[in-house]
């Protein structure tokens, strides 16, 4: 039945957005540094997710990725729900759902490698950047246009965002300390 909508009537009821980090969030490229990593992040993907916080939206960053600049980047877009060297994906999205209640039938999940492929199973609405492998490309019920860390984040929330009528309310900038209140809220 679900596969019989459209997808703009799939993603009018979508309640959470969940990511993958390396090759969704960024291009997959790392640069090990003194017990930490270097990673390079798409300004408006950035964006996107803060104002997706901002507004209400469950936002759940699920990786096996991990790092003080990633944990730090996090905290600046207002993601409170994080687990970083993550090698248990399935039961991080089980954990994410109970503390929150979300629905995973209302979840998008983005991911792009093989480790994310038993997540996007369990969510309503699996997605993928368009470089993602070929057997997370099989599963999704949506393939951006854009590479992972060129676009593919910013892609799908504006997408879900403009369909629930809450993409670019107020045109002003959202900053850490914005979407840190209304997390807080």
């Amino acid at each position: 039945m679900e596969n019989k909508r459209n997808f703009k009537e799939v993603i009018a009821d979508v309640e959470a957005f969940i990511f993958d980090v390396d090759g969704v969030m960024t291009d997959g490229k790392i640069i090990p540094i003194e017990g930490d990593f270097i990673r390079c992040y798409y300004a408006k993907d950035g964006y996107a997710l803060a104002y997706a916080v901002k507004h209400g939206y469950n936002v759940c960053i699920i990786s096996g990725g991990f790092g003080n600049n990633l944990e730090s980047r996090l905290c600046r877009l207002g993601i409170e729900h994080r687990y970083l060297g993550c090698m248990d994906k399935i039961a991080a999205l089980e954990d994410f759902a109970a503390k929150t209640g979300v629905n995973l039938k209302n979840a998008i999940y983005m991911g792009d490698d093989i480790p994310d492929l038993e997540c996007m199973r369990h969510v309503g609405i699996p997605v993928a950047p368009a470089d993602a492998c070929t057997e997370v490309l099989e599963v999704s019920r949506y393939i951006s246009e854009y590479n992972g860390g060129a676009g593919a984040v910013r892609d799908i929330i504006e997408q879900v965002l403009r369909v629930q009528g809450k993409w670019a309310l107020d045109c002003q900038g959202v900053i850490a300390s914005d979407a840190n209140d209304t997390a807080s809220r």
